[in-house]
């Protein structure tokens, strides 16, 4: 059997900026693709908390009024919809690159995941190989 290596990597920016804000190397498009929900959930409890935590210091945070679109709802929409997973997953096992953009009025948000190439599998132990 022949793995890929797979990539994952997230990114945020604004209209003028690009920031990687991390990557992984993985054997396997599924974990890949848990690394990316991990991400979005982590990216959208940072912009969008619950209000009622404990960290939360009282009224630091407001609602935002007219926002047409609401990048931590789409993250963890995403994260969260079996449909998307599946359909990632279809893209990545067929060779093709996956990628997830959440925006809204002030940033961006973006989970790729690609195979990087094929390795060659791994030699057989000694044991298995003369069987």
């Amino acid at each position: 059997m022949i793995d890929a290596t797979y990539r994952a990597e997230v990114y945020g920016g604004d209209a003028e900026t690009v920031v990687y804000l991390g990557g992984l190397d993985v054997r396997n498009p599924r974990r890949a693709l848990r690394w990316l929900r991990q991400q979005a959930h982590r990216f959208a409890d940072a912009l969008d908390p619950d209000p009622f935590a404990e960290w939360v210091p009282p009224q630091a945070l407001q609602p935002v009024m007219h926002a047409e679109r609401n990048a931590p709802a789409e993250l963890r929409f995403w994260a969260e919809d079996n449909e998307h997973q599946g359909d990632a997953l279809r893209q990545l096992n067929a060779g093709r690159t996956f990628e997830f953009v959440a925006d809204d009025d002030t940033c961006w948000y973006a989970l790729t995941a690609h195979p990087l190439g094929v390795l060659a599998p791994a030699p057989l132990p000694a044991v298995l190989a003369h069987a």
